[in-house]
């Protein structure tokens, strides 16, 4: 449940004081004929002047009463100072960041965590010094280490992973096709219970290969004048204490929250054959699944210890073969994508060729039961990963009464910067990506791992007739059941289908999987680009699509070999019909992807010809390109290429970014206006038929950065009138909606009701 602190009630208090509260009347979007020059890459990040430096909700508490300060759980006073909890993101100029960690100590701080990936420290230091750090020209940004907390069967079925194209056929007994086998998943939330015969495989093993507990780092101990941050080369004794401190692989009670089990199983459940429930596989039955834990036994964690995980998720990925992270929790931000962590870590992990989806989270709605727009929390307001927003499937396998759930997040997101000019720069991309079916999904429960004293886990224990009893059937030790709904069980639908168009085909990278996803999605009747993005998932579509296109993609655009327009369709393969026939119902593809941030394109030659916008290490938003980059371990015993030590980050080179012949639908939508339905507005499934009547741009010279500027705006959002600051998120909460309505209507942030009988736990726990 959110709980507001005393600090956070006075902050929303003063905003709404101050600032005008309404919904989007009239927002400007420039189409294909305008071209504005925007700044870019080629300069650092948007040009943040000092100030900028220090998140605004750090800003806040540092410079206020101590009462209010001491109501943020990354700050306190020890032995009399006022001291803080952050991150701080520098510019990899230093990559053991020696001097700044020197520093920190000199102040009388704690260095409790180095992440390379993302070239940051977890550090707590006195509140007074804060700015004083933010003057080092290696330092990006200052975070504060804010709270984070969670965002055939039937689902095979409504999923489109039940065709003759996925899988042939499934029963609980058995099944055939693609299955995600050979596909790491990893699941960074509250833990995964192994011994769940959900992850059986069909030999009796458990399919969990490794539990790692990343609450038992120093993160939140409080501990001043250490620098408990370690660097372990592969092979070091370092490294083989580090992973024995976090081994989490024999332990009890491995998910005593109950998130992270359900989760996984939507991702990669097997349905068991004695249960007398209903058939619940997930979407990647035999995918191999990673347990990260970040969250602890009440769903609550903080962003060291998301980045720990993540860190860990990197630099496994090659030998484990990670090719999945499902990130089912959010925290909320003040910053940019540009410099927020975890933004900066799952950014990392795309780099590193680690598809990434994330909940958009559960915001959809204010506490007065009205549609809000720009509540997409973070790390779901980063270009790179694949957001997810929630479908309510209405208990029928058919897709054509699906609705988007009231309380999923719409986008664009509201994150922002100050520029060198002191003026607050919105971010405003397009998200979610996609929608996937998040209503009242029946997985696994988590219990304690013993047959004779199978203890629930506490949101089973605590909302027992809610979660539990709807099951319907008799609970046995190892086949324990719940529902759940909210965009964090969407993300592992979505997360699951990943793994299989990934066993389908190897040589996909991230973008290129976020793009067929889009372009295979089926638009839903009435709902917007920012309710919906490109539509509902479509695995049937996504695998027929991906099996299309070569399979040497990744390791040429590793290699450098795969330059822009190079032909992407594999040997002997054909374009695809864009339609899909699931459950009968011939449904149409969007043929839509989003790029650049508030970009629309489409036609064939997306998947006919290499985009350089698939290239994983390449992020383009905001008319920002730039590339980050895997420095890899080396030496005697190392294997090249494996485990990432650090990563660069540069300005992108001039380059193509989208070829020619490909269609931009920017100028079809027309000028944004929520009453005509225009704009951002539009809908996705009207968009989708204008395109395919032959509607929209066909590129002549393609998308170009040249010069340090990317022209064309893409659908831009005006500035100062767009979203009022009343309906961004509120500084300093934890996101996890606490008590919902049935169907997700939102209640108060403050989770109170005042009809307690309508309350419907089963989102309890979801961002």
């Amino acid at each position: 449940m959110i709980l507001l602190t005393e600090f956070t009630v006075l902050l929303e208090k003063r905003r709404i004081r101050d600032r005008i509260i309404g919904m989007l009347v009239a927002v400007a979007i420039a189409g294909g004929a305008l071209f504005c020059a925007r700044i870019a890459s080629a300069q650092s990040f948007a040009g943040h002047n000092r100030a900028d430096k220090v998140a605004r909700d750090l800003q806040d508490s540092i410079s206020t009463a101590p009462l209010r300060m001491r109501s943020a759980r990354w700050a306190r006073d020890v032995n009399g100072v006022r001291t803080v909890q952050v991150v701080i993101i520098t510019d990899g100029s230093d990559p053991n960041l020696s001097d700044l960690r020197a520093q920190i100590l000199r102040f009388g701080g704690a260095v409790h965590a180095r992440h390379p990936a993302m070239r940051a420290l977890t550090a707590q230091v006195p509140a007074q010094l804060v700015r004083v750090l933010a003057q080092r020209k290696d330092v990006v940004s200052i975070s504060p280490n804010r709270p984070t907390r969670l965002t055939a069967s039937t689902l095979e079925s409504i999923s489109g992973a039940l065709t003759s194209n996925v899988r042939s056929n499934s029963t609980k007994t058995s099944y055939s096709g693609l299955d995600g086998t050979g596909i790491g998943i990893a699941i960074l939330d509250s833990g995964v219970m192994k011994a769940h015969e959900a992850f059986l495989d069909g030999n009796g093993n458990t399919r969990v290969l490794r539990n790692v507990n990343m609450l038992n780092n120093t993160a939140a101990t409080w501990t001043s004048g250490v620098d408990a941050s370690v660097s372990p080369a592969p092979g070091s004794a370092a490294l083989a204490s580090y992973e024995s401190s976090i081994a989490n692989d024999s332990a009890w009670t491995q998910d005593g929250y109950g998130h992270g089990t359900h989760v996984a199983s939507v991702a990669a459940g097997r349905a068991k054959y004695y249960s007398n429930a209903g058939d619940t596989t997930g979407i990647a039955p035999n995918a191999s699944v990673y347990d990260v834990r970040v969250l602890g036994s009440q769903g609550t964690g903080a962003v060291s210890d998301a980045l720990e995980g993540i860190q860990w998720v990197i630099y496994h990925a090659r030998d484990y073969n990670i090719r999945v992270l499902n990130v089912s929790l959010a925290t909320d931000s003040t910053e940019t994508w540009q410099t927020d962590p975890l933004c900066v870590a799952v950014r990392s992990a795309v780099a590193a060729g680690i598809t990434v989806v994330v909940a958009a989270g559960n915001f959809g709605l204010d506490d007065t039961g009205h549609e809000v727009y720009g509540r997409i929390s973070s790390p779901g307001n980063d270009p790179s990963v694949i957001t997810v927003g929630a479908v309510n499937y209405q208990n029928t396998i058919a897709r054509d009464d699906d609705s988007v759930n009231f309380f999923s997040s719409r986008g664009p997101t509201r994150s922002a910067y100050v520029d060198t000019n002191g003026a607050r720069q919105v971010d405003n991309l397009l998200k979610p990506d996609l929608v996937a079916h998040g209503n009242k999904i029946i997985a696994a429960a988590a219990t304690r791992a013993s047959n004779t004293n199978p203890t629930w886990n506490y949101l089973a224990s605590n909302y027992y007739s809610s979660l539990v009893t709807p099951v319907g059937i008799n609970q046995q030790y190892g086949e324990t059941q719940m529902v759940m709904s909210g965009t964090s069980i969407a993300a592992p639908v979505v997360a699951g289908a990943a793994a299989l168009m990934l066993q389908a085909n190897p040589g996909l990278t991230p973008p290129l999987v976020k793009a067929i996803l889009q372009y295979t999605a089926q638009p839903l009747a009435g709902a917007n680009l920012l309710q919906q993005g490109a539509g509902l998932l479509n695995i049937d579509g996504a695998v027929v699509l991906a099996s299309s296109l070569r399979t040497d993609v990744a390791s040429r655009v590793a290699a450098g070999t795969m330059a822009a327009g190079t032909p992407l369709l594999a040997s002997g393969k054909s374009w695809p019909s864009p339609t899909s026939t699931i459950n009968g119902s011939v449904i149409n593809w969007s043929r839509l992807v989003f790029v650049g941030g508030n970009h629309i394109v489409s036609g064939s030659a997306l998947f006919t010809r290499f985009q350089p916008v698939y290239d994983p290490t390449l992020t383009w938003a905001d008319g920002i390109v730039r590339r980050r980059q895997p420095v890899y371990w080396s030496g005697a015993g190392i294997t090249p290429n494996t485990y990432p030590q650090s990563f660069t980050d540069t300005p992108a080179a001039d380059t193509t970014l989208v070829t020619s012949t490909v269609v931009q639908a920017d100028s079809v939508v027309g000028a944004s206006s929520l009453a005509s339905g225009t704009g951002v507005f539009t809908p996705t499934a009207t968009l989708a038929s204008w395109l395919l009547s032959g509607s929209g741009q066909i590129l002549g010279q393609g998308m170009v950065l040249s010069e340090g500027l990317v022209l064309s705006e893409g659908l831009v959002l005006s500035e100062g009138l767009v979203l009022s600051e009343g309906l961004v998120l509120s500084e300093g909460l934890v996101l996890s909606e606490g008590l919902v309505l049935s169907e997700g209507m939102l209640l108060s942030e403050s989770g109170s009701s005042s009809d307690p009988s309508a309350d419907d736990p089963s989102l309890v726990g979801e961002p």
